[in-house]
């Protein structure tokens, strides 16, 4: 842990369109996304519909569709696309040194 940062492993243990993920404090998935652009995106890792792991989904541009009822999750603000209504909570991401770290202040007020 670095301050209010978590070191969660190296940029390359994320493959390209896929994901990883982490359990914070509290036993909360994190899932932390790399889109084909190389940008990096953490969410808790459930779909706001029935809970679907997104890590588990299919990453295309900046969003991700759940594996079990195809709703695409923007990465950037965790909201559902089109008609479906829903939103899961994001986590603040960065990259230092090669190694990806997540806020965990943020990982705790979500996870509660």
């Amino acid at each position: 842990m670095i301050g209010d940062w978590l070191d969660i492993g190296w940029l390359s243990e994320i493959p390209l369109r896929g994901s990883r993920t982490v359990t914070v404090e509290g036993g909360e998935d994190v899932a932390i996304f790399r889109t084909g652009d190389n940008d990096l995106f953490a969410l808790l890792d459930r779909c706001p519909h029935k809970g679907g792991r997104l890590s588990q989904g299919i990453v295309h541009g900046g969003t991700v569709t759940c594996p079990l009822h195809s709703w695409r999750i923007s990465l950037a603000s965790g909201q559902a696309l089109g008609a479906d209504k829903g939103c899961t909570p994001t986590i603040p991401v960065r990259v230092s040194g090669g190694r990806v770290l997540i806020c965990r202040a943020s990982t705790l007020r979500a996870a509660a």
